[in-house]
């Protein structure tokens, strides 16, 4: 049998996802009848070495510039020679029946144009953007406003996901999702490509309506189930998701709906942009602030019953203007305390909200001490101020925990995982836990095989009952010694459980994973507890926001003394604004492979000494040592050695 399908996947700065997507790829049980494709767009973080070193018969298109997804998936179209193009995205998982299962399909379904298949999210819950009817006016209007959100099962309101369809039976449908979009090449040669008008959303919804228009149709296909580790959900929140996805929107009515149904949808836009820029900026204040404006009127409720007490005791009573103005910075000083002790980190740890207390209050003890004695607590007054706080900022977390919103969940216990597969990956696997997650306890390990028991807490078909007598509550698959059709179908069996599943790559080191349905693809690697660590990515922009203060207090005296005068302030606002950091990578072309952070002004190489030869040194080895082995007093050091090149 000759090329049947070609299967074409658009990175970008995804090396991971799109390792593991090309692995389950090439598990296709009719790989010969494939070619595979992946256009990358100018990726900086080696996907296209990794694609050349493992993956040689992949077809990959290295492009110099971020082309967008229609034009490099384009590109792979015109050199592909098969009866069948499935576009594919990097960051799922594909059974190994699945491409034989959608070319069959299609073989005996000669009016079908377009195919979508079943997609889950990384912990097995249905993704509704599998299947999509046509966002007419009417339709996007039902969307914006929350009606098929409401009425999802609804014929008339929830047309924009079909909710009313089984999602575990075949459909003819509208709208086909780019994340696994199959179509005949014939279709494509009368319908034309993917417009690359459409940057990023919207080519899809486009593409699918030609497809209909040119005398074909659109199936959701169920009898496959594909992974989709980022799934739509994860960008709604997004400000900018907001005004690129409606502006696709725009493009597709002015091209396809009449002049009076276009002009009605471009209103329906404007009105759409500002409801839904709107909602997306306070879901994401609240997001950002709902905890800390809870803890704030908790400080500063405390502060007040100290207060009460100390004046009942000493009889003392001072301005309330003062006393509101000392508390509020009181209350100020906590809360950095309890940002900077990762009291507000996600999952919820009690004992870092306690350390920020005590940290902040010993801060403003220190306040204290420089004011008047008639403002001091007594000792008694100060000890309940701090124990009410310490009751109330826990209690806060607890309530929320206890309504279990996910968010604030509280990681009061060390979390229990299964490894699936053979003892040696799982030792190595047990390694890479052990330097990626925090509070964290492997029980031991599950064979991903039937008859193998000894050694082992039991066998994948028992892990349901395993789970409930180890209390598991995440599952790691080693993805070398585990078939991909057995992930996804323990996801898809055990979707509604209290149970997470992640999958590992000992060659790679890496581990993927989804948190919930809400939440994007995870990556961990061993470098997280480095610069990627959540404590170091704070006291980097504590630095970095401090030191700018204080070069721009000090300007006069320190512009002086810089070797380029002209870049000076434009660096300094750069890092307060948070567009650059005073120390970043030497030479960004080296970075392949490391955590993305920001580009610096000063580089790691500013921390060697002037005598050496710095042709001599790789880039890659000093900037991957400052990122394993990242500290503050690095940063600090540089800063110092280079206080002449802060203009550069």
């Amino acid at each position: 049998m000759g090329v049947k399908l070609a299967v074409i996947i658009v990175n970008y700065n995804v090396k991971y996802f799109l390792k593991q997507c090309l692995e389950s790829v090439m598990n296709s049980d009719c790989l010969e009848t494939l070619e595979v494709f992946v256009v990358d767009n100018n990726s900086k973080d080696g996907s296209v070495e990794m694609v050349q070193e493992s993956f040689s018969t992949v077809k990959c298109i290295a492009n110099k510039d971020n082309v967008g997804f229609s034009t490099a998936n384009n590109q792979a179209i015109k050199e592909s020679t098969s009866e069948y193009v499935v576009l594919l995205n990097p960051d799922t998982l594909v059974k190994s029946t699945t491409f034989s299962k959608v070319i069959h399909f299609m073989d005996n379904t000669p009016d079908a144009g377009g195919l979508g298949v079943k997609m889950i999210d990384g912990n097995g819950n249905f993704l509704p953007e599998s299947k999509r009817g046509l966002p007419t006016p009417e339709v996007a209007f039902y969307k914006i406003f929350g009606l098929s959100r409401l009425f999802p099962k609804s014929k008339k309101y929830g047309r924009y996901h079909l909710g009313y369809l089984s999602n575990e039976e075949n459909h003819e449908v509208e709208v086909l999702s780019g994340a696994f979009m199959m179509m005949r090449k014939e279709t494509l040669d009368k319908v034309g490509l993917l417009d690359e008008d459409f940057f990023m959303y919207g080519e899809d919804i486009d593409l699918s309506y030609r497809i209909t228009q040119g005398g074909y149709k659109n199936y959701y296909f169920a009898d496959t189930t594909i992974v989709h580790y980022k799934g739509e959900s994860t960008k709604k929140s997004s400000v900018n998701y907001v005004f690129v996805f409606y502006k696709a929107m725009a493009i597709f009515a002015k091209k396809h709906f009449e002049t009076s149904k276009a002009s009605l949808f471009s209103k329906l836009i404007k009105v759409a942009i500002f409801f839904s820029a709107s909602i997306a900026i306070v879901k994401r204040f609240f997001s950002l602030f709902f905890l800390p404006i809870i803890d704030f009127c908790t400080v500063f409720f405390g502060l007040h019953v100290a207060k009460y007490v100390y004046q009942s005791e000493q009889g003392l009573f001072h301005q309330p203007q003062l006393i509101n103005v000392s508390f509020i910075i009181y209350s100020f000083i906590i809360l950095v305390c309890l940002f900077f002790a990762g009291g507000y980190d996600k999952p919820v740890k009690i004992q870092k909200v306690i350390n920020g207390i005590v940290i902040g209050s010993a801060f403003n003890a220190l306040v204290y001490f420089f004011l008047k004695q008639n403002f001091y607590f007594s000792i008694s007054s100060a000890i309940l101020g701090i124990s009410i706080i310490m009751v109330g900022l826990t209690l806060v977390r607890w309530i929320l925990h206890f309504f279990k919103i996910k968010k604030y969940k509280i990681n009061f216990f060390r979390k229990n995982i299964a490894i699936i597969g053979n003892k040696k990956e799982s030792e190595k696997v047990n390694n890479l836990v052990e330097h990626t997650q925090l509070y964290s306890s492997v029980i031991g390990t599950i064979s991903p095989q039937i008859n193998e028991q000894e050694e082992y807490l039991g066998n994948i078909n028992q892990l349901a009952e395993l789970k409930d007598k180890y209390k598991i509550n995440e599952a790691i698959f080693c993805s070398e010694n585990v078939n991909y059709d057995v992930v996804i179908d323990t996801l898809v069996a055990f979707n509604k459980e209290d149970i997470q599943f992640k999958l590992a790559n000992t060659q790679e080191m890496f581990i993927l994973g989804s948190t919930d349905n809400n939440t994007s693809g995870e990556l961990h690697t061993i470098n997280v507890l480095g610069i990627e660590s959540a404590q170091n990515k704070r006291l980097k922009r504590l630095l970095d926001f401090s030191f700018s203060i204080k070069a721009l207090l000090f300007s006069p005296l320190l512009i002086l003394f810089q070797q380029n005068k002209k870049n000076y302030f434009s660096n300094i606002f750069s890092v307060l604004i948070g567009k650059k950091s005073w120390v970043g990578y030497w030479k960004q072309n080296s970075i392949s492979e490391l955590p993305i952070i920001k580009s610096g002004v000063l580089s790691t190489v500013d921390i060697l000494s002037s005598e050496i030869n710095k042709e001599n040194i790789i880039p890659y080895q000093l900037n991957i040592t400052y990122s394993k082995n990242y500290s503050f007093w690095k940063d600090v050091k540089i800063i110092k050695k280079s206080l002449n090149k802060l203009g550069n």
